[in-house]
């Protein structure tokens, strides 16, 4: 998995900061930006974050380029409504390839069980292939590739719902990949606002765990901004 970082708003905090001061000033944004200095911002970004006044929080965003994922992973992804995606297209490229797939570690640790999945990876790409060197269009070829394929994808989100989406898939119960990515993607944006995301992440970063008989047993401490 290759996680990076494309581009984020500039000064994100600030930003965000700017558009919740607004709301309550009588001059404009632009003034405000310039005059805030940094003890306003910090008062003003944590009084977001205490009310739950979350809206200043859309106001600036990070857009990330993620590759060598599943297909199982970026189903999961973009189920995050609140987003940009854009990815890597089965029906417009041909893979002739060796086919790049995601083994799961609960597989490659049994020599026996990575053989049936090296095996029905082989049979469904050989399908593919004879299916392509018959003139089937890849769009519909594509129908017997399996959830292991690789992908890449490059996703924005604002910052609440990058917070939303650490949330859920920071926490251990997570599938294990998308779960790489929500730290992976957390520590690359960290950063670039210190603050919004001090103690993004599962929720047992900041409380109880909200999964009632689903939870994973692991005690929180809790952080203190």
């Amino acid at each position: 998995m290759q996680v990076s970082l494309l581009y984020h708003t500039n000064d994100p905090e600030r930003a965000v900061a700017t558009a919740a001061r607004l709301c309550y000033a009588p001059i404009g944004a632009a003034e405000l930006m310039q005059n805030m200095d940094d003890a306003q911002q910090a008062k003003v970004l944590k009084t977001i974050m205490e009310s739950g006044h979350f809206s200043a929080l859309e106001h600036a965003s990070f857009t990330f380029a993620i590759d060598g994922v599943s297909r199982a992973l970026t189903h999961q992804l973009v189920r995050h409504r609140i987003a940009s995606f854009n990815q890597q297209s089965q029906r417009y490229v041909t893979f002739t390839d060796s086919p790049e797939v995601i083994k799961p570690q609960s597989i490659t640790g049994t020599p026996e069980l990575l053989a049936v999945f090296n095996t029905a990876i082989d049979t469904a790409y050989n399908a593919y292939a004879e299916l392509i060197e018959a003139g089937v269009p890849a769009e519909d070829a594509r129908y017997v590739l399996p959830n292991a394929c690789a992908s890449k994808i490059v996703v924005t989100m604002n910052i609440r719902e990058l917070l939303h989406f650490f949330e859920l898939r920071c926490c251990h119960r997570a599938q294990w990949e998308i779960q790489e990515l929500g730290n992976r993607m957390l520590e690359l944006a960290k950063p670039h606002a210190p603050y919004l995301f001090c103690d993004a992440g599962a929720p047992c970063r900041r409380g109880p765990c909200p999964e009632g008989t689903m939870t994973c047993g692991r005690p929180f401490e809790r952080i203190r901004r």
